[in-house]
C-alpha cells in the first residue's frame, strides 16, 4: 500500500514522504494512529500544494534575511562602556550586549544566539560580529566600542 506520512516514522520515512509499505503495517499501525494517510490522487495533490507553499515561504524568508544582511553593512553599532588604562574594559561586551544595543539603536530585535563574536570584546575599538539570519544567510555587523565620558 502506498501512503503519505504525516509525521516521521523511524525505519519508514519522514513526514511528507510518499512511501510504499505492507498492507498490514499500514492498516494496523500507520493509519489508525494517524501517522499516515492513504496516497489517493487528491491527497497527493494536496501534498504537492503544501510543498509548493512551504518552498515559497522559505524563499520569502531568505529574501527578507538577505535584505536585512545588506542593511547591516551600513550600520555602525556604538556601545559606550567604562574603561581603564590602555583602553581595557571593565568586564566585556558579549553577544547579549550587542543584541540589546541593536534593539535600542536600530529597533532590530535579534536573538543573542544568532550573534557570533570570535571572542568577547575586552578593548576599546572597532570589531565585526557575524549575524546568522537564515540557514544560508549571514550578515556582518560593525561594532564600535568607546569609553563613557
Amino acid at each position: 500500500m502506498i501512503v503519505i506520512l504525516k509525521r516521521d516514522v523511524k525505519g519508514t520515512g519522514k513526514a511528507g514522504e510518499v512511501v510504499k509499505v505492507s498492507d498490514g503495517y499500514a492498516r494496523n499501525m500507520l493509519l489508525p494512529r494517524g501517522y499516515a494517510e492513504e496516497a489517493t490522487e487528491g491527497n497527493v495533490k494536496n501534498l504537492e500544494k503544501q510543498k509548493a507553499l512551504q518552498a515559497r515561504k522559505r524563499a520569502e524568508e531568505k529574501a527578507a534575511a538577505e535584505a536585512l544582511a545588506e542593511s547591516f553593512e551600513d550600520i555602525k553599532l556604538e556601545i559606550k562602556t567604562k574603561a581603564g588604562d590602555g583602553g581595557r574594559l571593565f568586564g566585556s561586551i558579549t553577544n547579549k550586549d550587542v543584541a540589546e544595543a541593536l534593539e535600542k539603536q536600530q529597533n532590530i530585535k535579534l536573538d543573542k544566539k544568532k550573534i557570533s563574536l570570535d571572542n568577547p570584546i575586552k578593548q576599546i575599538g572597532s570589531f565585526t560580529a557575524t549575524v546568522k539570519l537564515h540557514q544560508d544567510v549571514n550578515g556582518k555587523l560593525t561594532i564600535v566600542v568607546s569609553e563613557e565620558a
